[in-house]
């Protein structure tokens, strides 16, 4: 039987605050921008090329080093390292939005970027470390997953609101407070954690995950807005050569940066799985969301982001409420595919949508998806980072966090291709009466073009032009959601069959004391021994030495075989496989050693 795991104090719940508000910060980042940037242009004047880049280098950099910098936080200490981010990200700010020029705009960005890969993973990992009961760490990610949700739609807000009073500026100087905050109160109430066992940090590993994730994510955004064209391939095909050297010097590692033997747990895989799709739907049909609110619809930034709150108390309640609640008394598989199939009818929603109206149709499905793949999110966050071992949280944060922004920029690139191929179909035509070839041909490319090009007519060609590309965009949207539908839909079906074997409770491993200096006895004889606090399970163990052949075992009996019987399913004698915890440990059954600790 696992031991009881200890409860979680005031100082952890208010510790759990501060660090739910760095994700705000983080993912309100990604979309502030959207607001900014025709400011940004009349301001500095960037060229087209300039302007892709201070759209995108926040995310591709981020991206790029989430794996490296969870690894480097397990470390040096988790705790170390996002109080050096956030001093970096805060003065980053200040200087973004200080930039006098496109190049120092994208250099200020690219540093937001790096500093936000030290905060995220190290977030998630502390929760790891703060809340060692099985339920409080679940309700814990599901704040933190909410706080995430709820920030890309904050900053929408915010950004919306600002701009109407203030310059672009101040969409980055918010940043500034929360930071200071973060540097006054981390020391005060989130505790230290680093694996004291750990060796030195591979910079070889650390720069193939970094140019292994960024040009694939670059191409892959590239192909929503050239097309297959050879740059986007070379890079997505670069990318992918980087990452096969990156797996197999991993395998070789005794110290990896990631150990990819955790992918034989169905749990785990099953995590990493749903995560990529999940924010492949959701983050790509945002795109579209936010299009039809202002173009279709005609209504104003600061309006567009006030009917976008709904879908925010939605991933709030799914993520922070329901998902801990259901995933207590039902399965893992039940809870997850039940969650998929709420944004499913989403998508279904979305797709009656007209082109005049349909603004509760959008509050409605957004909602639905939202709250249905917050819940899902908040479900594979958890199991990443609790099937992971203790001293490696950091690194599987990093492996979770990365995996969202590949879905992301992969439901960009594929629902953004899929929608601009049914809008030019749509308009394949020839021009209507009294609108210009010249206008024609800019209104065939974007439904922003199109609105753009009817302000150079007079009234009656100017409104054909508008409605034809707005019931074009419609159709486009709708095909999106029909999409979208379907890819939620297979996740549902992969969640099921994945974690069928997933009982209602993942059991924690014997948790550490919380300080990088701490350790748990590990007294002979004892079958509930803990394992020393910076080493892992399996550390203290000679190589290969199983714990059937020793009187004091120091692995937590919550580690088992992936192979093992979970909920009294399989047979009692199965041999046991790479021990990967993903459920009990079933009754006199051997502890074998953990071989990837």
């Amino acid at each position: 039987m696992a031991t009881a795991q200890a409860k979680a104090g005031r100082r952890e719940w208010i510790g759990l605050a501060v660090l739910v508000m760095v994700t705000l910060i983080i993912s309100m980042d990604m979309t502030v921008l959207s607001y900014a940037l025709p400011f940004i242009t009349a301001d500095l004047e960037p060229t087209s090329s300039q302007l892709l880049w201070i759209t995108d280098v926040y995310a591709f950099v981020l991206a790029g080093l989430l794996i490296p910098m969870g690894t480097l936080g397990d470390r040096i200490g988790r705790r170390r390292l996002l109080m050096i981010g956030a001093a970096v990200f805060g003065v980053a700010s200040v200087a973004t939005a200080l930039s006098s020029s496109p190049g120092m705009l994208i250099g200020t960005r690219a540093v937001m970027g790096a500093a936000g890969a030290t905060l995220m993973p190290s977030t998630m990992s502390l929760i790891r470390s703060m809340f060692h009961d099985e339920n409080e760490r679940r309700a814990a990610i599901g704040i933190w997953a909410a706080g995430f949700s709820a920030g890309g739609v904050i900053g929408l807000v915010a950004g919306g609101a600002l701009l109407q009073y203030f310059s672009w500026g101040t969409v980055f100087e918010i940043n500034v407070p929360i930071m200071l905050l973060l540097l006054i109160l981390a020391p005060l109430l989130l505790p230290e954690f680093r694996n004291a066992a750990a060796g030195r940090p591979d910079l070889l590993s650390t720069v193939l995950a970094f140019v292994a994730v960024l040009p694939v994510i670059w191409g892959i955004k590239q192909f929503a807005e050239d097309g297959l064209t050879w740059p986007p391939v070379a890079g997505v095909v670069a990318g992918l050569l980087f990452l096969t050297v990156f797996v197999l010097r991993q395998r070789r590692l005794d110290e990896p940066v990631i150990d990819v033997r955790l992918f034989r747990a169905p749990a785990f895989s099953a995590a990493v799985v749903m995560n990529v799709l999940a924010n492949f739907a959701l983050v790509g049909f945002m795109f579209f969301i936010s299009q039809y609110l202002q173009l279709v619809l005609g209504l104003r930034p600061l309006a567009a982001g006030l009917w976008s709150l709904p879908s925010a108390g939605a991933a709030g309640v799914g993520a922070a409420v329901l998902a801990p609640m259901l995933a207590q008394r039902f399965k893992r598989a039940y809870v997850a595919a039940g969650g998929l199939l709420v944004a499913t009818v989403g998508c279904v929603v979305f797709t009656q949508v007209g082109d005049e109206s349909g603004l509760a149709f959008i509050v409605v499905g957004q909602a639905l998806m939202a709250g249905g793949i917050a819940m899902v999110l908040t479900l594979s966050a958890e199991l990443i980072v609790s099937t992971a071992p203790p001293e490696r949280a950091g690194a599987a944060a990093g492996l979770s966090e990365t995996g969202s922004q590949f879905g992301a920029a992969l439901g960009v690139a594929i629902l953004g291709s899929i929608g601009a191929f049914v809008y030019r179909q749509q308009l394949a035509g020839p021009a209507p009466d009294d609108v210009p070839a010249d206008v024609w041909v800019a209104a065939r490319e974007t439904l922003g073009g199109a609105v753009e090009m009817s302000r150079t007519l007079s009234t009656t060609p100017a409104e054909t032009l508008v409605t034809v590309a707005r019931a074009a965009f419609a159709d486009e949207l709708r095909a999106a959601a029909s999409v979208s539908g379907v890819i939620l839909l297979v996740t549902a079906l992969l969640a099921a069959v994945l974690l069928r074997n997933v009982g209602a409770s993942v059991p924690s491993q014997a948790p550490p004391a919380g300080l990088d200096d701490a350790a748990a006895p590990t007294g002979a004889g004892s079958a509930d021994a803990a394992a020393p606090t910076g080493a892992g399970s399996a550390d203290g163990a000679a190589p290969g030495t199983a714990a059937a052949d020793v009187g004091s075992a120091s692995v937590d009996p919550a580690w088992v075989s992936a192979d093992a019987p979970v909920d009294g399913a399989g047979p009692a004698d199965a041999e046991p496989g790479p021990a990967i915890r993903i459920g009990p440990e079933p009754a006199a059954a051997p502890r074998p050693a953990h071989p990837v600790a």
